[in-house]
């Protein structure tokens, strides 16, 4: 069953939960968690980019989902409120993807978007 996150909040989904799951076991560090950011730049105004953090800062918000935590800081949570994080391993790539109710449009590379 899809979650719809709330408008000022975001989501993940239980396939990226297990991923970054496995990414922390992989670094040894049961404590990681995946910070989402939000940027200027990219082919469509704005860029996502995904790291692993083991600290939060004064001004981020940690969620977690399906025993997974997920750190946003407070100004790119502005541009992403309401968006969905996937994990997909298809044929074309193995990525993190998000679903962003706010994008007006996005890039062919989809790590890319613009308001």
């Amino acid at each position: 069953m899809n979650h719809v996150a709330p408008p000022t909040s975001v989501s993940m989904t239980a396939a990226a939960a297990a991923k970054v799951g496995k990414l922390a076991a992989g670094e040894g560090n049961p404590n990681l968690m995946l910070r989402l950011a939000v940027s200027g730049g990219g082919c469509s105004g704005f860029s996502y980019g995904f790291s692993l953090d083991e600290h939060a800062t004064g001004d981020d918000k940690v969620f977690e989902f399906h025993g997974a935590k997920l750190v946003v800081d407070e100004t790119s949570l502005d541009l992403l409120a309401g968006s969905e994080i996937d994990y997909v391993d298809d044929l074309m790539a193995a990525s993190f993807r998000i679903t962003n109710p706010n994008a007006k449009s996005t890039c062919g590379c989809g790590s890319s978007f613009a308001l």
